[in-house]
């Protein structure tokens, strides 16, 4: 009798109207590994049918010569307003997340989204916005002086940890960290989060401490504390925009994480597809030895507010006054060797 119910269902439901086809576009669905000419149906804002044959619906749209795929979810977006995501969905992103340097308090940033949001989102428990809060910093975004300037009292990485922690219990998707904008928190600090993170069974998100190929100091260095950090605890790796932060020694840094990889553990990397970046002026990303650090100078860097590119003058100016910079510090050779490598899965929760 149950079968019965079934079938009678599914013959209703295949009865029932089609609301919209998206006729002759080119299917990609990753999950299944379809890539083909389909039409595809939609009823009540869901997809329905999936036909190599023409489907029938109340509206029919052509789409031969797109790619009909699944929204795009994006791991690293800081734009986190309603103008955001609306450019967000009219590029076919349907998630937007915050993950490296997330958010504290989670639940009130969830609370001022619900059913107001115009794509999906989520954010990570931020170890940068809780150093802030615990320390005192002035910035809003990033720190610019307690956070980055020095390195957190006892009392102050026990709220650090504990605002974490009440990330985590409010729903955040892991723990973030822009361990290059809080260069002074120490390494036991990290280690602790991390462990934090493995017991809670989440990933974390991680703008590594060091860039550039500075050695040591640089971002060998930097990806080898993680590595390191993610291997002693199990606690599932992320390390985002491996191109801007490894600059010309991506060649060096993608092998590091292919090989953790191949020896079992959890580490996924990304890249963006263009030559330039985005921070803050007056974040720890510029203090004393920048230029060497980067592998960049004065003119790479352009003032977001007037298109400017900077001198030692402007730049001493506009990092007093505090604002965003576009750092122009990567080829298109870097790029493509990014992108070139597939070095990122769907990240693991340890067993």
């Amino acid at each position: 009798m149950k079968l019965a119910t079934l079938l009678w269902c599914s013959l209703l439901a295949q009865a029932q109207p089609l609301d919209l086809i998206l006729a002759g576009g080119r299917v990609m669905d990753p999950e299944s590994g379809l890539d083909a000419v389909r039409d595809v149906g939609i009823r009540g804002g869901r997809i329905a049918a999936i036909s190599a044959t023409p489907l029938s619906g109340t509206v029919r749209l052509h789409v031969t010569g797109r790619v009909v795929a699944p929204g795009f979810v994006d791991l690293h977006a800081h734009g986190q307003l309603p103008e955001n995501y609306r450019l967000q969905a009219r590029d076919g992103v349907t998630t937007a997340l915050e993950l490296e340097i997330g958010v504290s308090p989670v639940a009130a940033w969830y609370a001022e989204r619900d059913g107001k949001a115009l794509i999906n989102f989520g954010a990570s428990a931020g170890h940068v916005a809780a150093s802030m809060a615990a320390m005192g910093d002035t910035g809003t975004f990033l720190p610019r002086d307690a956070a980055a300037d020095r390195r957190a009292t006892p009392a102050e990485k026990k709220r650090i940890e504990a605002l974490v922690r009440q990330g985590l219990d409010e729903g955040a998707l892991g723990i973030g960290f822009g361990l290059a904008y809080v260069p002074r928190a120490s390494r036991q600090e990290i280690l602790d989060l991390f462990r934090l993170a493995a017991a809670e069974r989440v990933p974390c998100f991680v703008h590594v401490r060091y860039p550039g190929p500075r050695d040591p100091g640089g971002v060998v260095e930097a990806i080898q504390e993680v590595l390191a950090d993610a291997a002693v605890t199990g606690a599932p790796l992320h390390i985002v925009h491996i191109n801007s932060s490894s600059g010309p020694a991506l060649p060096m840094t993608l092998p590091m994480i292919e090989g953790a990889r191949r020896r079992g553990l959890d580490v996924t990397t990304e890249s963006y597809p263009y030559t330039a970046g985005q921070t803050r002026l007056d974040s720890a990303i510029f203090g004393e030895g920048w230029q060497q650090q980067l592998g960049i100078t004065y003119k790479d860097l352009q003032w977001v507010e007037t298109g400017e590119r900077l001198s030692a003058e402007s730049f001493a100016r506009y990092r007093k006054q505090g604002g965003s910079v576009i750092v122009h510090s990567m080829t298109e050779d870097m790029i493509r060797l990014a992108m070139g490598r597939r070095v990122s899965s769907t990240l693991r929760h340890p067993a």
